[in-house]
C-alpha cells in the first residue's frame, strides 16, 4: 500500500487551523511545557498514556478560550482579529493530537486505543463547537464578504477563502436543528473510524499460518523461507516450524512463490476475509453505519451524496469528472487484464493437471510468466535493493535535484527504537527540517506505507517553523547474516514516501494549514507518485542498485529486463486498484437510505457491474479498506490515479531536459513543492509544466495507449 499522510481520524478539523503560543501550567505532563528537546521534536521519552487525556482536555479547554476571546471582543471583524485569530488558535490540542494519531498508527497498544476511543467523541464536540458557534461565524462571514475591499496578499485570500468554506461545508449555516443531528453523525463517526481501523489491526496481528513440514516450503526464495523462521523464533515456536503472517513483506512472496497451491489458497482467503468473522473485529456493520451516516450527513450540508461533498474542493471537483476519468481507464484495462489471465491459464494448462486460475494463483503463474518472457527473476533483483543502498541512492537523488543534505541524528528522542533520525539541511549547510523513518512490521504498527507529520512548516512571530516529518513503512526484514533487502516495489514504494516527505520538508508558507501536504487528495500524490519514476531509471539504478555483499553496480542486462517487464502484468495492477476506487465511488455516491444491508452482496453486486474478472479481487475489499473506512481517502482513492497522470506528465520534463536537471527540479521545487496550498493546484501544476496535463504519458507508460 502506498499510503501518503494520514493521521487517524480522532484529529479534527480546527486542529488544522492551528499554531500559536500556550501559556503552560506547573505539571511534571511533558506536553504543558516547551519541549526541550534537539529541534523541539516530542519527547518521545518522557510521553506516556496517562499524559494524554489530561493534555487533550487542557488542550480543548486553552483553544476554547481562545475562540470566547475572538467572539467577545467588540472591534469589528477584520483579518487579523478573526481569521489569524482562528488559524492561530489550538496549539497545544494540535501538538498532543499529533502525537497520540501518529503513536496510534505506528506504535500503539490496548492503552492508547482505549484512549483514542475515549477522546474521538470529545475532540468532535469541539470541532462541532467551533464550526458551529454562530457569532464566530458571523465574523469570519463578515470578513469573507468584504474581501473584495481588503488588501490581501494571495496566500491570505486563500486563507480567507478555505476557512469560510470550511464553516459552510461543517454546517455554520445550518438551522439548529440540523446542527444537532450533525454533531451526532460527527461524534458517531469519530468512534467508528477509529474501531476500524483497530479491528483491521487485531486481524492483521491474529492470523498465522504455521508449517512445519519442509515440502511445504518448496519454491520459496532462502530469505523468504528465513525470514519466517525468524517469525517462528520470535514466537518461541521452536526449530522446525515456519510462520507467515498477513503483512505483505510475508503473505506477497508466499503468494508469489508458494509451490503448495492448497496453502497459497488458505492464506490468500485469510487475508481476503479480514474483518469479515462476525466477531468481536468484523467490521461490515461499522462500514455499512459508516456509508449511512456520510451520506446523511452530506443531505444535511446540501449535497447529493458524501463523494459531491467529499469532491468539491478536490481537482476533480465532481463524482462525474472522477467517473469519466475511471472509466476511461477501465475500458482499456479490461481487454489487457483477460488477455493476461488467458496466458496464465495456458500456462496452467501445460502442468496437465486440469486448474482453472483462481485468485490466489495469479502472482505464482505470473512470476513464472516474468521468468519465461523476461529471463526477469525478482529474487535476482533484491541483493542489489538494500535497504541502506536504496536509502542513501534517494539521498543522492535529492541532493542532486535539490541540493539536500541528511545527517543522522543519535541524539534526537524517538518513538520506537526501529525509528531513526536524519537532520534534513539545504546546500548551503542551513537546517531545514528533521525526517524520522520506521521501516519494519511490528505488532503495534498498522499495515502499509505512509507519511505523516510531527510539526508543519509556517511562520510564528516572524519566524520559520520547521518541519518534524516521518515516514512508516512495512518492509522486509533483515534475515540471517543478510540486511534488509528490499523487492523492487518496497523501493519504488521508498521512492513515493520520500516524496510526500520532500513537500513537507520543502514547504515554504506563511500559514500553517497551507504548509506542505495540505492540499487536495488528487494533487497530495503528485510529489510522491513523481519519485517513482526515478527509481527505475538506468542512470539512477547505477548510482545506487549495489549487490550487498560486492559492491558491484547492477549489471546492465538486469537494467534492461527490468525496462522490458516494466509492462509486465499491467492488467492485473492497473484493474485491482481501478477496481477498489470504483468500489470507493459506488458506496459514496449513494443517497440515504441506499445503504446496503448485505455490504458483501453490494460489493459483489457493483465489481460484477463493471466486469471484473474473477480472477482478480479489488485491490482492497470492503471490510478492509482502511483507506477509505479509516485513512481520510473516502471518495477518494482514485486520486493516486489522477496524481498518475500528473506524475507522468509531469516527469516528461526530466525525461527531455535531464533527468538530475537541477533547474527543471528547482522549478518544480518552486512551483509545487514550496507551495503548499496556498495556490489552486492546477495553477501550480501549470506554472511548472507551462500547460495542463496530457493523459496519454500515463497510458504509455502503462501499456494501454492502443486501447483508447
Amino acid at each position: 500500500m502506498k499510503f501518503g499522510l494520514t493521521l487517524l481520524a480522532l484529529t479534527t478539523l480546527m486542529t488544522a487551523f492551528t499554531s500559536g503560543v500556550v501559556v503552560d501550567p506547573p505539571t511534571s505532563n511533558p506536553f504543558f511545557s516547551t519541549y526541550n528537546t534537539p529541534f523541539g521534536v516530542p519527547p518521545f521519552d518522557q510521553i506516556k498514556p496517562e499524559h494524554f487525556e489530561p493534555a487533550i482536555e487542557e488542550g480543548i479547554r486553552q483553544q476554547t478560550t481562545e475562540i470566547t476571546a475572538i467572539t467577545q471582543q467588540t472591534a469589528a471583524p477584520t483579518f487579523a482579529n478573526t481569521i489569524e485569530a482562528v488559524e492561530t488558535s489550538g496549539d497545544l490540542l494540535r501538538r498532543v493530537n499529533t502525537v497520540l494519531g501518529n503513536l496510534n498508527g505506528a506504535n500503539t497498544n490496548d492503552q492508547l486505543q482505549k484512549i483514542a476511543q475515549t477522546v474521538a467523541p470529545k475532540l468532535a464536540k469541539h470541532s462541532d463547537d467551533i464550526m458551529l458557534n454562530p457569532v464566530l461565524f458571523s465574523r469570519v462571514k463578515a470578513v469573507y464578504e468584504s474581501r473584495t475591499k481588503l488588501k490581501l496578499s494571495g496566500d491570505q485570500q486563500r486563507l480567507l477563502e478555505k476557512m469560510y468554506k470550511n464553516f459552510v461545508r461543517n454546517g455554520a449555516a445550518l438551522t439548529t436543528d440540523k446542527q444537532d443531528r450533525l454533531r451526532q453523525i460527527n461524534g458517531e463517526l469519530s468512534v467508528l473510524t477509529l474501531k476500524f481501523g483497530q479491528n483491521l489491526l487485531a486481524e492483521n496481528n491474529a492470523y498465522a499460518l504455521v508449517i512445519d513440514k519442509t515440502d511445504d516450503l518448496s519454491g520459496l526464495p532462502a530469505s523468504v523461507v528465513a525470514g519466517a523462521a525468524d517469525e517462528a523464533k520470535k514466537r518461541k515456536l521452536g526449530d522446525g516450524k515456519w510462520v507467515f503472517t498477513l503483512q505483505n513483506p510475508s503473505i506477497m512472496p508466499f503468494l508469489q512463490y508458494a509451490d503448495n497451491r492448497a496453502l497459497r489458497e488458505k492464506l490468500f482467503r485469510a487475508y481476503l476475509e479480514r474483518g469479515n468473522h462476525n466477531d468481536e473485529h468484523d467490521n461490515k456493520a461499522i462500514m455499512a453505519k459508516m456509508v449511512a451516516l456520510r451520506a446523511e450527513k452530506a443531505q444535511l450540508l446540501g449535497y447529493d451524496s458524501h463523494a459531491a461533498y467529499g469532491l468539491e474542493e478536490s481537482m476533480a471537483q465532481t463524482p462525474e469528472k472522477v467517473a469519466q476519468l475511471l472509466n476511461q481507464l477501465w475500458s482499456a484495462t479490461v481487454p489487457v487484464a483477460k488477455q493476461e489471465a488467458a496466458d496464465l491459464q495456458a500456462m496452467m494448462d501445460r502442468t496437465g493437471k486440469g486448474e482453472k486460475l483462481a485468485s490466489w494463483d495469479w502472482r505464482y503463474y505470473a512470476e513464472k510468466l516474468r521468468k519465461e518472457k523476461y529471463a526477469l527473476d525478482e529474487q535476482e533483483l533484491r541483493p542489489y535493493f538494500s535497504l541502506e543502498n536504496v536509502r542513501e541512492g534517494i539521498f543522492t537523488l535529492t541532493n542532486r535535484l535539490y541540493g539536500l543534505r541528511f545527517e543522522r541524528r543519535t541524539d534526537v528522542p524517538t518513538y520506537h527504537k526501529e525509528a531513526v533520525a536524519y537532520e534534513v539541511k539545504e546546500a548551503d549547510g542551513r537546517h531545514l527540517g528533521l525526517m524520522y523513518m520506521d521501516f519494519h512490521p511490528r505488532a503495534s504498527k498498522r499495515g502499509g506505507a505512509w507519511m505523516t507529520s510531527y510539526r508543519r512548516q509556517e511562520v510564528e512571530n516572524g519566524r520559520k517553523i520547521t518541519p518534524v516529518v516521518s515516514i512508516v513503512c512495512n518492509f522486509s526484514k533483515p534475515t540471517g547474516n543478510a540486511p534488509a533487502l528490499l523487492t523492487l516495489d518496497e523501493t519504488t514504494t521508498f521512492f513515493h514516501e520520500f516524496g510526500h516527505a520532500l513537500h513537507g520538508l520543502l514547504s515554504n508558507v506563511h500559514y500553517g494549514s497551507q504548509s506542505g501536504t495540505s492540499v487536495p487528495r488528487d494533487f497530495v500524490e503528485l510529489p510522491s507518485q513523481i519519485m517513482e519514476n526515478w527509481a527505475v531509471e538506468p542512470d539512477m539504478l547505477r548510482l545506487f542498485a549495489k549487490h550487498y555483499q560486492t559492491g558491484a553496480v547492477i549489471p546492465d542486462a538486469l537494467i534492461d529486463k527490468i525496462k522490458k517487464s516494466s509492462l509486465f502484468n499491467q492488467g492485473f495492477e492497473t484493474s485491482e486498484y481501478l477496481a477498489a476506487s470504483l468500489l470507493d465511488m459506488a458506496y459514496h455516491t449513494l443517497k440515504p437510505g441506499q445503504t446496503p444491508t448485505d455490504v458483501l452482496a453490494f460489493e459483489k453486486q457493483a465489481m460484477d457491474k463493471i466486469g471484473l474478472i474473477d480472477q482478480i479481487p479489488p485491490r482492497y475489499r470492503s471490510t478492509y479498506f482502511q483507506h477509505i473506512f479509516a485513512g481520510g481517502y473516502s471518495a477518494g482513492y482514485y486520486s493516486y490515479i489522477w496524481s498518475a497522470v500528473l506524475d507522468a506528465d509531469a516527469f516528461e520534463v526530466f525525461k527531455q531536459k535531464g533527468l538530475f536537471d537541477p533547474k527543471s527540479a528547482q522549478s518544480f521545487r518552486k512551483n509545487v513543492l514550496e507551495k503548499g496550498g496556498t495556490e489552486d493546484p492546477m495553477t501550480l501544476y501549470r506554472n511548472f509544466r507551462g500547460a495542463e496535463p496530457d493523459i496519454k504519458p500515463l497510458l504509455r507508460r502503462r501499456g494501454l495507449m492502443k486501447d483508447v
